[in-house]
């Protein structure tokens, strides 16, 4: 069976990949928005200059080749030059015809024209245009950032709502006992992926209820035939000890064998009990009739042992399972004793199994587990119950009730 590879990293929560991906896309979309808008404002900044500069020129090279009296403008925003007036400066005597940004101060744009006239230059200040420009560069950044974190937040939102059936979903599934049974979460979802994921999980579940059905059908008929044999097994060995003439090594032998059979009949009940998948039937018995049955049974064909039984009240559990669980404790605690006394005390919420004289660390007693009763049937017997075993010290066992 493969083991599960965990991820090396632990990676985000659903919610928190869409709001990501809202994120980057707001930020992407605000990106390309920002680009187009500040690219008209360039060329309408460009145009603008062109279309000025170009009128400026036409009109002036008309005049001047038609010997009218012009004279060119040098105001503060636009100023004109021809190609051998002295006051042009020299970085714009080189420039080729058409209209151009001044590299050295952007707020001025530079057009050059051939006319009937001759060349003329003119230059025209944008400085307010420019500085709008950068007012609205600072705008479109801080609507990029608000867009940005608002397509985040809104992402958060609508994945919250998005996730709310699959979220219902997963609370479906948790509620599921460990007992399979059938279920019905196609309701919780609609006829999308989700639905489908639910309706897989309904008919997991209806597969695990038939296996379940077919494991206790199995178990039901395991036991009738385990018991018919078994049953016979037991009477032979009851027969055989009734035999007057039998020496003393063969009874002993026979003894051990009804001991065998009873340990295997136990054993039985103990692995249905564990096996059942119905509830357990709980009710109020007598404490110290539950624990005197459990130490009967654990000396079922010894001698030698004396049972002491310290109970008093009702204990609200399980008989039949109960019985078998502290059985099967207290005769692990017996084991290869032919004398003492076994005592099987209830106390606040617990019960203590003592084999006595409890042996010292250093005596071979009975088997040790810090947890657990060293037997998967009881095991699972105390799992069914709620109780938790613990070998505590040698020879005792300490039996916490849930």
């Amino acid at each position: 069976m493969s083991a599960c590879v965990q991820p090396s990293r632990r990676p985000l929560p659903l919610r928190q990949r869409f709001a990501l991906l809202a994120l980057l896309l707001g930020l992407a979309l605000g990106g390309l928005a920002a680009v187009a808008l500040l690219g008209v404002a360039e060329d309408y900044e460009y145009v603008l200059a062109n279309e000025i500069l170009q009128g400026q020129a036409e009109d002036y090279g008309l005049r001047l080749a038609n010997g009218l009296p012009a004279e060119l403008p040098r105001t503060q925003r636009l100023r004109g030059y021809r190609a051998d007036d002295p006051a042009l400066p020299a970085a714009y005597a080189h420039y080729p015809p058409g209209v151009r940004e001044d590299p050295a101060n952007a707020d001025v744009h530079v057009g050059v024209f051939d006319s009937a006239a001759g060349r003329l230059v003119f230059t025209i200040d944008l400085g307010d245009i420019e500085m709008g420009e950068r007012h609205l560069r600072r705008q479109v950044a801080i609507v990029v950032v608000l867009g940005t974190v608002l397509a985040g937040w809104l992402g958060w939102l609508l994945a919250g709502i998005a996730l709310r059936p699959l979220h219902a979903l997963a609370d479906g599934v948790d509620a599921l006992p460990v007992q399979p049974q059938p279920s019905c979460l196609a309701g919780l979802a609609g006829d999308d992926d989700l639905g489908r994921l639910a309706r897989a999980i309904d008919g997991y579940q209806a597969r695990l209820v038939a296996a379940d059905a077919r494991e206790q059908a199995f178990l039901a008929d395991a036991s009738h035939e385990l018991r018919t044999p078994l049953a016979v097994i037991q009477g032979v060995a009851e027969v055989l000890q009734d035999e007057p003439d039998t020496a003393p090594a063969q009874r002993a032998r026979h003894a051990r064998l009804a001991r065998g059979a009873a340990e295997m009949g136990r054993l039985l009940e103990a692995m249905l009990a564990a096996a059942r998948r119905k509830p357990l039937q709980e009710s109020a018995v007598a404490a110290d009739a539950l624990l005197g049955n459990a130490a009967a049974q654990a000396l079922a064909g010894r001698t030698g042992i004396d049972i002491e039984i310290v109970a008093s009240g009702d204990l609200h559990t399980a008989p039949q399972e109960a019985e078998l669980l502290l059985g099967g404790i207290a005769r692990r605690l017996v084991q290869g004793r032919t004398d003492g006394t076994l005592r099987i005390a209830l106390e606040e919420r617990c019960v203590r199994i003592q084999a006595l004289p409890l042996p010292t660390d250093g005596d071979a007693g009975a088997a040790r587990a810090d947890t657990g009763t060293g037997s998967a049937l009881l095991d699972r017997l105390a799992n069914r119950l709620g109780w938790t075993v613990a070998f505590n010290a040698p020879g005792q066992a300490l039996i916490r009730l849930s």
